[in-house]
């Protein structure tokens, strides 16, 4: 673990900050104590999506996928 002051944290930042990414953590003193952390963040791992949770909560009306097709139509159409 690398320990940095202040300025030298603000001159190079990028390059700590790549250092971080790689997995490095740098403690961030001011006059020789540590004040912060830079330290890699852990990819939160999210849970599985569980299918069917809208089942019978909604429905569709009959002829949905024909409803407005003419106007649909007509905008595809409209620029030719």
């Amino acid at each position: 673990m690398q320990t940095v002051n202040i300025h030298e944290a603000k001159t190079h930042l990028s390059r700590f900050v790549d250092q971080a990414a790689a997995g490095e953590e740098i403690i961030i003193a001011r006059a020789g104590k540590p004040v912060a952390r830079l330290a890699p963040l852990v990819p939160v791992a999210c849970a599985p999506r569980i299918l069917g949770l809208g089942a019978g909560k909604f429905s569709l009306p009959d002829g949905f996928d024909e409803m407005n097709a003419a106007e649909i139509q007509d905008m595809f159409e409209a620029g030719q």
